[in-house]
């Protein structure tokens, strides 16, 4: 296994799709001391206790803002995705943030003493409830960026903005908090954990957010979650299978089902469809395309292949590390 791929499951594991390293069902504890959250954190809300930012290194909480006749902003709109924000009473007036933003993006690869320029000033804006798909040919950069959105590396230079505030500057555990919380991330090679059920698999994030003891007290909720997700999927008959057992298809199908099961504000799929058929890529898609729709998920989509773009609301290209629209 490359560097990079160990690289990218072992930061995911702190989000929402376990790393390859070994572990069996029952070793889950390893999993859960490495969580994101401490035990002060609220399971039913994700919101930690108002002086648990200092202690985690958060930036302060921002100044409440002046109440209007504006009703409340939802989760949805904007959501708590670090310790300690909760939703604030925002005026009709206040124009809406773009829910994702990148601004002037560069990286840079080192290989010896040669630097591969990658991303050369990308800036992006996705709206709340777009589907975005970034195409682009292969090593133009397309999975760098989505790595940068979902805080699995760092820009050079520039800065990326989640529902109003910079996150590619925060310490680690606020990232990790992001990627649990409030991201979902499905991958080309699925990432799924070959000791544990499909089940257990999806249940996985949920495992690592609430730690031993909030996971065992609110075990049946949980469960009856993942198991919804996993049935709306095609996958109510593949509980107890592990991802031997399954299809290509029915292994990303699986990873999209752990990608939701914390009901994340933003799905960032890269090449979600790169290692099937064309036939089960088309499903793929499809479901991708009805959440969209349905629960006016944000998705940001990698993909080569030009006819799953289409499927999308809006299509950027990436060329020589630049953005094209």
């Amino acid at each position: 296994m490359s560097s990079m791929d160990t690289n990218t499951r072992s930061h995911a594991l702190r989000g929402n799709a376990p790393t390859g390293r070994s572990a069996s069902a029952m070793e889950t504890k390893d999993a859960v001391v490495a969580a994101p959250a401490p035990s002060t954190q609220s399971v039913e809300t994700g919101v930690f206790p108002r002086g648990a930012w200092e202690q985690e290194g958060m930036p302060s909480p921002p100044a409440p803002l002046p109440k209007g006749e504006g009703s409340a902003v939802s989760p949805v709109n904007r959501p708590h995705f670090l310790p300690g924000e909760k939703t604030q009473n925002i005026p009709e007036s206040t124009p809406p943030v773009h829910q994702l933003q990148t601004l002037d993006l560069y990286k840079s690869y080192h290989k010896n003493a040669i630097e591969v320029p990658v991303l050369r000033g990308v800036s992006l804006d996705v709206q709340q409830g777009e589907f975005l798909a970034i195409v682009g040919q292969s090593g133009s950069g397309k999975s760098t960026l989505l790595h940068l959105l979902g805080t699995l590396d760092a820009p050079d230079r520039g800065e990326i903005h989640y529902a109003g505030r910079r996150i590619d500057n925060l310490p680690a555990r606020g990232r990790e908090f992001l990627r649990n919380r409030r991201f979902g991330m499905i991958f080309q090679f699925y990432h799924l954990l070959p000791e544990l059920t499909t089940l257990e698999n999806v249940l996985a994030p949920l495992m690592i957010a609430s730690g031993v003891f909030s996971y065992l007290r609110h075990r049946g909720e949980h469960h009856a979650r993942a198991k919804e997700l996993l049935d709306m999927v095609g996958l109510g008959h593949r509980l107890r299978h592990r991802p031997r057992e399954l299809s290509g298809g029915e292994m990303q199908r699986a990873a999209i089902a752990r990608a939701l099961v914390a009901q994340p504000d933003l799905l960032l799929a890269d090449e979600p469809t790169g290692n099937l058929d064309q036939s089960t890529g088309r499903e793929i898609i499809e479901i991708l395309h009805s959440l969209n729709i349905t629960k006016k998920l944000t998705i940001v989509m990698v993909t080569h292949d030009l006819s799953i773009a289409d499927q999308a609301d809006r299509i950027v290209r990436l060329t020589n590390g630049k953005i094209e629209e």
